[in-house]
């Protein structure tokens, strides 16, 4: 279970100096080509538009180990991989390997430039050494600018599953991870379920908010941002599975909170729900192969809709879009759908979570689930994540579960104020001028497939 309760910026700032301290003081000085490495290396080679988010991927996972705060991590890891980004990255270059079989078209007009991924490493953490170096001296003003603080709550099992392919990201210091020094905060939380393998899932989980944040757009339409974010992870990861003949796919469901805007992209059956004064709203509608407009895109295309035990594309994946997939495209699409929705300050919060809860759990007793538990642990939040896996577990459920809660108001102040009517059924939208079709998100993008 991981649950993230919020960090003043005072501990921040008392705690900064005695994390670099004790980083330099286990590593007093830079790497040495002989020197292990003290983190996983991201797999054997690397695509140019791949280093900058495993190298993130990276930084956090190491960073995160020896307990830096998430300011100060994302801050770290923001200059070092920056700083390692303007070099000339030449030097770990590796030959193009024969990938395609001889009587097989090259679908790539030109070849990927591969780098290795040690090589990158080592010089990654070398970087990494020099800006904790640096800031030991003196911490840049814009790594100690405070931030929103967000209480989430993250309970994922594997459960009777023989092997864990979901993952889950939580970056309520987006800005810093990437370097944003506009006015408007942003927090991105993500769940990923992988099926065929976990390397979808966790090739999503490292990329799709590295090109959330490269989209030019972000600024001006980021739930375009997003959806483009998930287009492009796909194409990335398709050329990844070709290489290296791989052939899972992931479903995914993100949500970035925009200063008071909600923007939310998912592709296959991941959901997340937005829980208001105690009510369920619901945002938006998975992609499964019997929705009517799934079934006529996929037969348009060729494909066809059976049902075995339950509707799947093509006979085999019960999700109609996906990350991977490499032979079920274009059948099994890749574009993402999404929404967006102004915040008013009367929201409780967000749920995101796989289908190992949502095919057990309705909608319409999340809130319940939720109150229940916080009556019982007098208004405290960071472990409700734990409470609604276990509902599905007991409700049946063999699959992975990932569930993540993110508390857009004090829990105390929700168990104050009572929840009147939580669980009895979904906020009537009519009544505050959103679409009564609840199928139809407010501000949901056309699909473009």
């Amino acid at each position: 279970m991981a649950s993230r309760a919020p960090q003043q910026s005072s501990q921040m700032a008392e705690e900064t100096p005695g994390f670099l301290d004790a980083l330099l003081h286990d590593f007093p000085a830079p790497l040495n080509p002989e020197s292990p490495l003290p983190w996983k290396v991201p797999g054997t080679v690397l695509s140019q538009e791949e280093v900058e988010g495993e190298l993130i991927e990276l930084a956090m996972g190491f960073l995160s180990s020896r307990n830096a705060l998430p300011p100060l991590a994302s801050s770290l890891a923001h200059e070092a991989v920056s700083q390692l980004l303007q070099t000339d990255l030449s030097e770990f270059r590796k030959l193009p390997r024969q990938e395609v079989e001889d009587n097989e078209e090259e679908e790539e007009k030109t070849p990927v430039t591969l780098l290795d991924a040690k090589g990158l490493a080592r010089s990654f953490f070398n970087q990494l050494w020099e800006v904790c170096s640096q800031w030991q001296k003196q911490v840049p003003l814009a790594a100690r600018v405070p931030q929103r603080q967000w209480l989430v709550s993250i309970h994922a099992i594997r459960n009777t599953r023989r092997k864990m392919e979901d993952r889950h990201v939580c970056l309520p210091t987006f800005n810093q991870l990437f370097g944003l020094s506009d006015a408007v905060d942003r927090a991105y939380f993500a769940v990923f379920d992988g099926h065929g393998g976990v390397d979808a899932a966790r090739y999503a989980a490292v990329h799709v908010h590295a090109n959330t944040a490269r989209q030019p757009e972000l600024p001006t339409d980021p739930a375009g941002a997003l959806r483009e974010a998930f287009r492009r992870t796909d194409e990335m990861f398709l050329w990844k599975a070709k290489r290296e003949r791989l052939q899972s796919g992931s479903t995914g469901v993100c949500a970035l909170i925009a200063g008071k805007t909600l923007h939310i992209a998912w592709l296959g059956d991941s959901q997340v729900i937005l829980v208001q004064q105690g009510q369920v709203v619901k945002l938006m509608e998975p992609h499964k192969p019997e929705r009517q407009d799934e079934k006529e895109r996929i037969e348009a295309l060729g494909g066809f809709v059976s049902h075995m035990d339950c509707w799947r594309v093509n006979g085999t994946l019960a999700v109609s879009r996906a990350i991977g997939d490499v032979f079920q495209k274009p059948y099994v699409s890749g574009e993402a759908d999404s929404a967006s929705r102004e915040l008013t300050g009367s929201e409780d919060y967000l749920l995101l979570a796989c289908d190992g809860f949502f095919d057990v759990v309705p909608h319409q007793e999340v809130a319940g689930l939720v109150q229940s538990h916080l009556v019982r642990q007098q208004g405290s939040g960071l472990h409700v994540a734990e409470l609604l896996v276990a509902a599905a577990r007991e409700r049946g459920s063999h699959d992975n579960i990932t569930v993540m809660v993110v508390f857009l108001r004090d829990p105390q102040q929700l168990l104050e104020s009572g929840a009147q009517g939580a669980g009895d059924s979904p906020v009537d939208e009519r009544s505050r001028g959103l679409p009564s079709d609840l199928s139809e998100p407010m501000n949901q993008t056309p699909r473009r497939s």
